[in-house]
């Protein structure tokens, strides 16, 4: 049975003109995503969102929450609390602005997607229950952008929790995609108090699943997912506690997988390094959609 591993269709064609020098890479935008995980009696569980089959971008696809950096909390002063950021700028591979961004997408797009804010009005606290109309009036000028995520935590007089989050890993869209995200990915567990909720326009379902469950359905072919999702979820999978994943979230490899593409005896070879099984052969000449 095939396995539930998503791409675009039109990556063949975008391939073969990439290499024929027809096809000019985009810049990658940066991102943010973030596993945010919950122990259970049984290990712990990962918190995912199903897209839409609607959206024009891995609809159906399983996925975490995240999204885009907003350049507007580069330079904004954040009151913040854990480790500085020229740590996270030398963990992340950025200047210190940039990892202020980084983070700040982190912490909003959880919030933002699943109502959970890593933020307290204390270095050592986190908020209690954002679920009333104040909160719900801010989380949607969020979204909306009207609001950066350093002018709301201004306004509520919060600090910025660094300390809660774990640099994970780090993936680039491929050079042949016409959306491309340079992406962090973070791990965190479920602050007490809190709980998750589908705050986001684009899923239409929310689980928590344990990360070898979520493996197995892929690898069954019942849940679909782009290769870095089903990677940190392989990643994920050994760990006893959330406590756990987040204290080997620092000595892990940050060094960006960047899938690759090559001819190889009259196909085109696609392959993330590293990652051996999402490996894609496929035909040179135009086949009117992706492989199986």
């Amino acid at each position: 049975m095939a396995n539930g591993q998503w791409y675009p269709p039109e990556w063949p064609d975008r391939i073969r003109a990439l290499a024929e020098g027809a096809l000019t890479p985009v810049s990658p935008k940066r991102a943010a995503t973030v596993m945010l995980l919950k122990d259970t009696d049984t290990g712990p569980a990962v918190h995912m969102l199903r897209r839409r089959a609607s959206m024009a971008f891995a609809g159906g696809a399983y996925a975490y929450p995240g999204g885009g950096v907003d350049p507007r909390d580069d330079d904004h002063h954040v009151r913040w609390a854990g480790p500085t950021r020229a740590w996270w700028a030398q963990r992340l591979g950025v200047d210190e602005n940039g990892a202020q961004a980084i983070v700040c997408a982190a912490v909003r797009e959880t919030y933002e997607e699943a109502g959970v804010l890593l933020a307290g009005p204390a270095p050592d606290s986190v908020v209690g229950d954002t679920t009333g109309a104040d909160w719900e009036a801010d989380r949607a000028a969020l979204v909306a952008r009207d609001l950066s995520f350093a002018e709301f935590l201004d306004r509520r007089g919060l600090v910025l929790r660094s300390d809660l989050l774990g640099a994970w890993t780090r993936w680039i869209t491929p050079e042949f995609e016409s959306r491309r995200y340079d992406t962090w990915f973070f791990v965190a567990a479920l602050p007490e108090g809190q709980r998750t909720r589908n705050a986001s326009t684009e899923a239409d379902r929310t689980v928590w699943i344990r990360p070898r469950e979520a493996a197995r359905s892929y690898d069954k072919g019942e849940l679909l997912m782009m290769p870095p999702t089903i990677a940190t979820l392989r990643q994920l999978a050994p760990y006893a506690t959330a406590a756990e994943a987040l204290a080997a979230a620092p000595a892990r490899d940050m060094t960006p997988v960047l899938a690759r593409a090559r001819l190889e005896e009259g196909e085109i070879v696609l392959s993330w390094p590293g990652h051996d099984e999402f490996t894609k052969h496929i035909p040179t000449e135009p086949t009117g959609g992706a492989p199986a």
